[in-house]
């Protein structure tokens, strides 16, 4: 469960990356779409927060030791701390913010299917029906937010078309020179 909250495909590095990218997106309904996604996502993180802390509150030392939890414990007892499946600490390294609007909504495209693929894994390990209802949810929301990334890079994609601009048009990216239009170079 902890790799929900702070592993490289979780809630934290879903929220970061999507409320990051908002600021350079062009085009406000994509803006938009980022925002929701990513104050959403903080909600996610809340709830696997709430599942991480109900199933490691009452643990025994004994129970602690048995399930692998003891360098976890040692560090952090039962605080929740963003760390990955592996105890590898969150990094913002995980998740890219790179300005380019076609760019970033293909990395969110992808981050929500190693989501979905994460809680699937999770779906397949858990039996308990206290914590698979909302993995289920989450998993579902996943799914949304994929549809919901795709519809937003079919407007990026439509804007730049109907503008004639491409990934390297100087008027959507002024550091870049025009192409003299004799040349293919």
């Amino acid at each position: 469960m902890l790799q929900l909250y702070g592993g490289p495909d979780g809630e934290l590095a879903a929220s970061m990356r999507y409320l990051a990218q908002r600021y350079s997106m062009p085009y406000r309904e994509v803006a938009g779409l980022l925002t929701d996604i990513g104050t959403e996502e903080l909600a996610h993180m809340e709830m696997i927060c709430a599942i991480v802390h109900q199933l490691t509150r009452n643990l025994t030392p004994e129970e602690i030791m048995r399930e692998g939890f003891a360098d976890y414990y040692v560090d952090h007892t039962v605080a929740l701390w963003p760390q990955a499946a592996s105890g590898t600490p969150f990094s913002a390294t995980v998740f890219q913010s790179k300005g380019d609007p076609i760019t970033d909504l293909h990395e969110n495209l992808a981050a929500e299917q190693k989501a979905r693929t994460t809680y699937d894994n999770i779906l397949r390990l858990i039996k308990d029906p206290d914590i698979v209802d909302p993995i289920r949810f989450l998993r579902e929301r996943e799914i949304v937010h994929y549809q919901r990334f795709g519809e937003g890079l079919r407007i990026v994609q439509e804007k730049l078309d109907s503008k004639n601009f491409y990934m390297f048009n100087p008027e959507f990216d002024p550091m870049i020179q025009p192409r003299n239009k004799n040349n293919n170079c």
